[in-house]
């Protein structure tokens, strides 16, 4: 068997309804070099396996379902990374159409034998979808070894990495990311990786479009209020961390400084505020609560 170049890893759950259109977006991606996808169903109870096995019978990928039961993003991403089989793992998600070219474009940007990992670009496939979860930067960035990063810059709708990266640093904090109350986990592993060493970059080139298919108020306010947690989360992670502490507390502090002198005028202000701060505390206390016996990972 062929091995891949490059391993194409979603995580899914009873998503059965929108999963075939991006199965088929990834259908024309060209490239002649070889590479995988690899689906984590994260334990659907929808019709959610049917649709991949009708799809694993007719595609002409290379192609593999995986199965993670335990609930959570990062869980299925840990499955999915460690049974890939390239060297270059890239991670999207089950509403994201890839371009033609994004097989080649992360292979080319890893010809930088510097980089340990990489950012995209990622659009909004329905102009009608609020302009959320995007990434429109059109230059490319670079990430030194040991430097903050910010949230949002590298989002995991458009995210790929070395496979010894993700050994170094042991993959996603299963404590982050959907299905826990911290939606930061894309963050954190690259903070991660970039405290152990790893240079990495944001680059326009690999890009996604993005059918997130949100428009009402109360969908979009609920978007931002888990926004709010996973960076409170983030920053509460990255003070624990003494490797990372010294970068990360400058720029937090700075943040809800402006975040409370505009608070009085501004809702969605008070709004951050409270949910960083709510993040950060209960970060720090799922992180204790895991440490008891018979609990799950945490990196």
């Amino acid at each position: 068997m062929t091995t891949p170049r490059v391993s194409i890893v979603i995580s899914t759950r009873n998503r059965a309804a929108i999963l075939p259109a991006a199965l088929r977006a990834h259908e024309r991606i060209v490239s002649a070099l070889p590479w995988e996808l690899i689906i984590v169903d994260n334990g659907s109870t929808d019709r959610t396996p049917e649709v991949l096995d009708a799809f694993g019978a007719a595609t002409r990928l290379m192609f593999r379902t995986l199965v993670e039961p335990r609930p959570g993003l990062s869980c299925a991403r840990n499955t999915g990374w460690r049974n890939a089989a390239a060297e270059l793992v890239a991670f999207t998600d089950d509403d994201c159409y890839p371009s033609a070219v994004f097989v080649d474009a992360i292979v080319e940007r890893f010809a930088d034998r510097r980089l340990g990992y990489l950012g995209g670009r990622i659009v909004l496939h329905d102009p009608e979808d609020a302009p959320v979860t995007i990434q429109l930067r059109d230059t490319p960035h670079t990430i030194a070894p040991g430097s903050f990063i910010a949230a949002g810059l590298i989002q995991g709708a458009n995210m790929a990495a070395r496979r010894e990266v993700l050994e170094a640093v042991d993959g996603f904090d299963e404590l982050l990311g959907a299905g826990t109350p911290f939606p930061s986990e894309d963050v954190d592993f690259v903070s991660r990786a970039s405290a152990a060493g790893y240079a990495g970059a944001y680059d326009p080139g690999p890009a996604v479009e993005h059918h997130h298919r949100r428009r009402a108020i109360l969908e979009l306010d609920a978007l931002r209020g888990g926004y709010d947690l996973g960076r409170g989360a983030y920053y509460a992670k990255c003070l624990l961390d003494p490797r990372r502490r010294g970068k990360a507390w400058r720029p937090w502090l700075e943040h809800l400084l402006r975040s409370a002198a505009a608070a009085p005028g501004s809702r969605r202000a008070r709004a951050q505020l409270a949910g960083e701060l709510r993040g950060a505390i209960g970060y720090v206390h799922a992180r204790a609560a895991q440490r008891e016996p018979g609990r799950g990972r945490r990196t």
